[in-house]
């Protein structure tokens, strides 16, 4: 008899089971998902702020090499503005121009007749990808035969 009496409190003990186990599982499902979603948003946010960053220092960059170009292939006369027309990869581009800026007041008298210092002034754009733009200016300082 003994034996009937336990297999009738094991069953009864299960037949007073509500479930327990299952909300708590799916509630700790539930805030896993949560968490996996989250993370998920901030490693793409994460992502497309490096890339735009990525992007804003090619503009940057292709704003130099505009600059470069001009006082490397001495793109630069007295009399005239140059420009440098754009260059190379439609995403990856750059473009510039210099200006002659009125010579500098004080001359002086040589061996090989009267020097000037002329100004000029450059202003590079430099385009990357998803239209990120920097624009520089730099000026500088030649010396030449003063012309007439």
């Amino acid at each position: 008899m003994k034996r009937n009496t336990s297999l009738l409190e094991h069953t009864a003990t299960r037949s007073h089971q509500t479930g327990a186990t299952l909300i708590v599982g799916l509630v700790l499902l539930l805030v896993l998902t949560v968490v996996g979603v989250s993370g998920m948003n901030t490693a793409t946010m994460e992502i497309t702020m490096a890339a735009n960053t990525q992007f804003q220092q090619d503009a940057f960059q292709q704003a130099e090499d505009g600059i470069d170009l001009i006082i490397a292939n001495r793109m630069y006369h007295p009399r005239d503005d140059r420009t440098l027309q754009r260059l190379g990869d439609p995403d990856y581009d750059r473009t510039a121009f210099s200006t002659p800026s009125d010579s500098v007041s004080n001359s002086f008298g040589s061996s090989v007749g009267e020097i000037r210092a002329f100004h000029w002034t450059i202003v590079s754009v430099g385009q990357g990808p998803r239209n990120a733009i920097s624009t520089h200016n730099q000026g500088f300082y030649t010396e030449g035969r003063a012309t007439n």
